[in-house]
């Protein structure tokens, strides 16, 4: 798919609005008016919202009579489907081998003997805090 192309697709699916145009026309043809519907919006506004669609050749428009009916055209998603289809295999492969590399690390760790630490016992030390007195905890008089 070329690069244009690809990107007119993407935008036009970026808007709620005109993915949910398209979900509706997944059950099957509809009028302008059956699109328009369901959202409280003008016709002019499901209008713009189905030229972007179409200017996406993810719908078009055929006239018959009076009727304008919409419908879903395949072709531009099954491109950007196939397009995020080859990210998703890469990534996947890169994760699997990420996975795999980390599960051989755990191995290894989980496998060395693990030497005890001798434990130190002493005092614990005061706490100084610069320009504080260390016996009252005061600002030092200068």
């Amino acid at each position: 798919m070329e690069h244009d192309q690809l990107s007119t697709t993407f935008a036009a699916l970026a808007d709620p609005t005109r993915r949910a145009i398209l979900e509706r026309l997944a059950g099957g043809d509809a009028t302008v008016g059956e699109l328009a519907e369901p959202f409280a919006m003008s016709l002019p506004a499901i209008s713009k919202h189905l030229s972007v669609l179409e200017r996406a050749g993810l719908v078009a428009k055929d006239r018959d009579g009076q009727r304008r009916n919409c419908r879903i055209t395949a072709t531009p998603l099954k491109s950007a489907t196939s397009w995020l289809e080859e990210y998703r295999r890469h990534w996947e492969a890169n994760l699997d081998n990420l996975d795999a590399y980390l599960n051989t690390l755990q191995q290894q760790r989980l496998q060395q003997p693990r030497t005890p630490q001798p434990r130190t016992q002493g005092t614990a030390r005061p706490t100084t805090i610069p320009g504080l007195d260390p016996g009252t905890h005061e600002e030092k008089q200068s």
